[in-house]
């Protein structure tokens, strides 16, 4: 009875075949699980990769505003050569802060922020935490453990030169957050 390894010459034997089924459908199941849960998050990671290349995108379009000068009424008995008037546009360019030195920030976020037009310690420091806390939400499940609320008064002493009174305050901060 012992010597033999086949469990069908066995009659009670319908219990081990089960057993084997059950535990063979949970392997697989929580294989399959690991599997999955490992390409939601590649995918996950890809998809905010290219919803950065889409804003980028959007937002180096430049639209092209026509202008035509006012018609020119002139009698007929003097004729003027008249120039035609040109919209001039003055842009002077803004020279983006390092938005890093604010503790918390760090170069995605200061990506982030500069994709949404905060590219100075001043405009960071007008902006109100909830606002920034609306892009990081926006930027997916990686952004949104961060807390801005200390960010713009950061920001504020780094644009008015208070580095080392920031310093000092950044020693007492924890990831940016107020203990």
């Amino acid at each position: 009875m012992y010597g033999h390894f086949n469990p069908l010459e066995f009659g009670d034997a319908w219990w081990q075949h089960i057993l084997m089924l059950v535990v063979s459908a949970v392997l697989g199941y929580i294989i399959g699980y690991l599997t999955r849960k490992g390409e939601v998050e590649k995918l996950e990671a890809e998809l905010a990769a290219l919803d950065f290349e889409v804003d980028d995108c959007q937002k180096s379009k430049k639209v092209a505003v026509a202008t035509t000068p006012p018609p020119v009424v002139i009698p007929e008995a003097v004729t003027i050569s008249v120039p035609t008037p040109e919209r001039v546009a003055v842009v002077v360019p803004v020279i983006p802060d390092d938005l890093k030195i604010v503790e918390g920030i760090g170069p995605k976020i200061e990506k982030l922020l500069n994709d949404e037009g905060i590219l100075t310690f001043a405009q960071l420091a007008a902006t109100a935490p909830e606002r920034i806390k609306e892009i990081l939400v926006a930027a997916g499940t990686r952004f949104q453990m961060h807390d801005p609320t200390t960010w713009p008064e950061q920001s504020a002493l780094a644009r008015d030169g208070k580095l080392e009174e920031l310093k000092a305050w950044q020693d007492e901060l924890n990831k940016g957050r107020k203990e």
